[in-house]
C-alpha cells in the first residue's frame, strides 16, 4: 500500500494481485479484497470525508476503476479513468461523477472502440461524465492529470 498525503488529499495506489486486475482475467476476487483492506487501513487512520472519495486508474486500471466505481457508487463519489478500455460493473449503485481521458493516437487501447463507446454508454444511463480527448498515445499527460485532480478537489461537498 502506497499513499501520499498533502493538503488534505490522500492517494492510495494498490496494485493488482496478479499480472493484471482480476476481473480482466476472470471475475472479481483477490484484487477487490486487497483494495478493501487498503481502504480499511486508511479509514482507520485518517479522517476521510465519506462524501468525497474517488477511485481511478490508467489503462486496465482505468477499466477496473470505472467498473468498481459503478459497482460501488454508494462509496465512491468520483471516478477518474485515464484511457479505459471497458467497464464491467458487477451491478450499479449510486451516481459517481466520472472523468475520462484518452489519447487520439492510443495504439494499446484505441480510442474508437474504447472511450468513444464507453463515454456515451455511461452518459446514456445517467452518469455525469467529463470527457477529455488529447492528441497523444497511451499515456496520461501532466495537464490531463492535473485537470482530473482539480476537477475532483473542486467538486462540491455535502
Amino acid at each position: 500500500q502506497a499513499f501520499v498525503e498533502a493538503e488534505g488529499f490522500i492517494l492510495v495506489a494498490p496494485d493488482s494481485r496478479g499480472p493484471t486486475w482480476d476481473v480482466i482475467r476472470r471475475e472479481y476476487g483477490p484484487d477487490v479484497e486487497f483494495i478493501d483492506q487498503a481502504l480499511s487501513w486508511i479509514f482507520e487512520r485518517y479522517a476521510v470525508d465519506p462524501e468525497h472519495i474517488a477511485i481511478g486508474g490508467f489503462s486496465d486500471g482505468a477499466s477496473y476503476g470505472v467498473s468498481l466505481g459503478i459497482s460501488n457508487g454508494d462509496l465512491f463519489t468520483h471516478v477518474l479513468a485515464f484511457s479505459p478500455g471497458f467497464a464491467a460493473p458487477a451491478e450499479q449503485h449510486g451516481e459517481p461523477q466520472v472523468f475520462v481521458s484518452h489519447g487520439t493516437q492510443d495504439m494499446v487501447l484505441p480510442i474508437d472502440p474504447c472511450s468513444r463507446r464507453l463515454v456515451p454508454r455511461l452518459q446514456a444511463v445517467g452518469y455525469d461524465v467529463l470527457y477529455r480527448e488529447f492528441d497523444g498515445p497511451h499515456t496520461v499527460p501532466t495537464e490531463i492529470a492535473r485537470e482530473a485532480v482539480q476537477w475532483f478537489l473542486a467538486a462540491p461537498r455535502s
